[in-house]
């Protein structure tokens, strides 16, 4: 286990503006689709897509990549642009769908992994996202739209899903924990909780156990208390919050752990003063 040491003091749905009807579609399944894969294998897969009201509805689908940042930061990038996308591996059909009333339809979408990239095969975490946007009936994007007479204005709601497309290429790969940064803060309602930054600057991805047991002056433990469990990918960075409203006044050392699994356990130690 790696740790370092500091000192601390106590102190995917998205909206557009677009007000009439919405459409009605959701998502059947997990948002993440994780796989396995060999240099130069193909696989195939699939995104059910419900429509949860009585009438048609309609959709469309395009790709994305995507990052995060533990300051909330959402990076949907071109598809293929950051440095650990497979989106130019994805191919998917179709892109515009029509789901009848209460019914479903299917996008079907294949992963060709290359068998080089530049001069070294494929290591690590790969993924993108699928992206299902409703498309409202009164949307110029609806295929049954009446043509109006005269321009329209107004505001129109639209929803969207990200599906997330991950390749893993098997055996290959590293996890690795960088902690960016620890601070004790103030909740409004709980109290006092740990706040501490996470980035994933391995080549793999992982959804780690976090937790932090705190130590008294004479070291004994005054118990873990546990984090948030945030899938995360290579280059990325999430926030954990952790409630220690249940400590005392006092100061105290303690060890935060990320725990990615097997031997893969990242730790950092610091100094609480509450």
């Amino acid at each position: 286990m790696r740790c370092l040491g500091t000192r601390l003091y106590a102190a995917l749905v998205i909206a557009f503006i677009a007000p009439l009807a919405v459409a009605q579609v959701s998502i059947i399944g997990d948002l993440s689709q994780d796989r396995e894969a060999h240099p130069g294998q193909k696989y195939d897969g699939s995104i059910l897509v419900k429509n949860d009201s009585k009438e048609t509805q309609q959709a469309r689908v395009y790709q994305t990549d995507y990052l995060f940042s533990y300051d909330g930061r959402n990076n949907y990038a071109d598809p293929g642009t950051t440095a650990r996308s497979n989106a130019r591996w994805v191919a998917f059909s179709p892109a515009y769908v029509v789901v009848p009333p209460q019914g479903t339809a299917t996008v079907n979408y294949t992963v060709a992994v290359p068998e080089s990239l530049g001069h070294a095969a494929p290591a690590g975490s790969y993924w993108s996202m699928l992206m299902v946007e409703g498309v409202p009936a009164d949307s110029p994007e609806s295929s049954p739209r009446a043509k109006s007479e005269k321009p329209e204005l107004g505001l129109r709601q639209t929803l969207r899903y990200g599906i997330q497309i991950a390749t893993h290429i098997t055996g290959t790969g590293k996890r690795s924990v960088k902690f960016l940064g620890a601070r004790l803060i103030k909740v409004a309602g709980s109290g006092t909780a740990l706040q501490v930054d996470v980035e994933d600057d391995g080549t793999l991805w992982f959804r780690p156990d976090v937790y932090v047991e705190v130590f008294d002056a004479k070291g004994i433990s005054l118990g873990k208390f546990a984090g948030q469990k945030y899938r995360m990918y290579p280059g990325t960075s999430v926030r954990q919050q952790i409630d220690l409203h249940t400590i005392p006044a006092g100061k105290y050392k303690a060890l935060v752990v990320v725990d990615a699994g097997g031997d893969d356990v990242f730790g950092a130690q610091y100094v609480l003063e509450f």
